[in-house]
């Protein structure tokens, strides 16, 4: 028993001896386990895509979520009671200030129309009567036929007849406008939305669903926001010219209008500390519909002679971006760098690199400082227009998976 604990002893202290032996030199390079230690100076050129940093002229934008609402939005409301005879409008109908949407029964308006136009009459035949009355008291009064009390009384029967008729007028009126709100009209321009009330329902004054609602869509306002902190520069911009505002899809892909900042809240919103902005769209291609939900992006300014580079360049690490800059030697060196927007595939650069300095633009992920490389493909000065995969990366600096796949398949081609 003895004897066969002391094997079983003997050949663990074996195997670990085995498994903790040192690699042996060939095992060593890049894909060996000894290459921790290499130098990176001395492994094989890693192949890369060069670009160069450039200067240019980058519109600076602010992006924010907006709002579609129609230019003007009326539900129409019939101002009277009566029965609906007749709808005189299809749903999605573009109407015109004016037109006549829907026809209410008119017989019971015309009935009180007619009937104070006739006591109207009445009592205007009765004044003529009491002017005449008048006169002949006063022929009678210059005769001394007659007191003045009867002259006096007589005129104010006229002054009373009078006032009777003028208040015939305003029943006439009133009749007549009760009878011209049973033909509702569109008060504005626009589109017509779905018909809440059917044909030969009753409707009411007060019903508080309306029978139609009318959005006016050329032009169109996009409502959006954007934080407090921006609201100095817009101000100050706006002092400066107009300022335009685009408005993107969801996905930020399509463009569905160019239209004019017009607005700009008189509060800002305490609970979210954003401020409110309004714009106004032409919308001749009715792109923008009231209600959707887009992306606004308020162009605030332009840099002039910006430090651009490829989206691509950019790299995010744990704590900061950076890019790997070539050296005249053929060595990457990482360089911190501070980016102050994404655009079009270009990564406008604050702070960190100089015009004419060469960066890898694709092909990163086999680097670490001091590697050595060499350019594959394509002029250096090209890069930057011909890197395909730059709006990929449009916001979201470093390499996915996808795109190390794709660096994998340069990388081969390369060698």
């Amino acid at each position: 028993m003895k004897k066969l604990i002391l094997l079983l002893l003997l050949a663990g202290a074996g195997y670990a001896a085995w498994y903790f032996r040192p690699p042996p030199p060939e095992a060593a390079g890049p894909g060996g386990r000894g290459s921790r230690g290499s130098n990176p100076a001395d492994m094989p050129p890693v192949p890369v895509v060069e670009g160069r940093v450039e200067r240019r002229d980058i519109p600076l934008y602010l992006d924010g979520l907006g709002n579609v609402q129609g230019y003007n939005t009326v539900t129409v409301r019939s101002r009277v009671d009566g029965q609906l005879d007749k709808i005189l409008f299809t749903e999605g109908q573009d109407v015109k200030a004016g037109d006549v949407l829907v026809q209410l029964d008119p017989k019971p308006f015309q009935a009180a129309l007619e009937q104070t136009q006739a006591k109207k009459k009445q009592d205007e035949a009765q004044l003529e009567n009491a002017k005449l009355d008048l006169e002949r008291n006063i022929t009678l009064l210059a005769q001394k036929a007659v007191p003045q009390q009867k002259v006096d009384t007589q005129k104010a029967l006229v002054s009373q007849l009078e006032a009777t008729v003028k208040a015939d007028q305003a029943g006439v009126d009133s009749a007549q406008v009760q009878l011209n709100y049973a033909t509702i009209v569109s008060p504005i321009g626009g589109r017509a939305g779905l018909k809440l009330v059917d044909q030969g329902n009753v409707v009411h004054a007060g019903d508080a669903n309306g029978l139609v609602v009318i959005s006016q869509l050329q032009p169109i306002y996009v409502v959006f926001t954007l934080p407090e902190r921006h609201l100095p520069a817009i101000q100050r911009e706006m002092a400066k010219g107009k300022l335009v505002v685009l408005a993107q899809g969801r996905d930020n892909e399509e463009q569905l209008g160019e239209g004019e900042l017009t607005v700009v809240d008189n509060q800002i919103d305490i609970t979210t500390g954003t401020i409110k902005l309004k714009a106004t769209f032409p919308n001749d291609n009715k792109q923008l519909w009231p209600g959707q939900f887009i992306n606004a992006r308020l162009r605030l300014t332009t840099r002039k002679a910006g430090i651009v580079v490829p989206a691509s360049v950019v790299q995010r690490g744990p704590d900061k971006t950076y890019a790997f800059v070539i050296k005249d030697d053929q060595s990457v060196e990482i360089r911190p760098i501070k980016v102050e927007q994404f655009e079009d595939g270009l990564a406008l650069i604050q702070e960190g690199l100089n015009e004419g300095e060469r960066v890898v633009v694709d092909g990163q992920y086999r680097l670490q400082p001091g590697s050595r490389v060499k350019t594959a493909g394509g002029k250096p000065n090209e890069a930057v227009a011909a890197n395909s995969d730059a709006k990929e990366h449009h916001g979201k600096p470093g390499e996915s998976g996808k795109a190390k796949a794709a660096d994998e398949g340069k990388t081969k081609a390369a060698q």
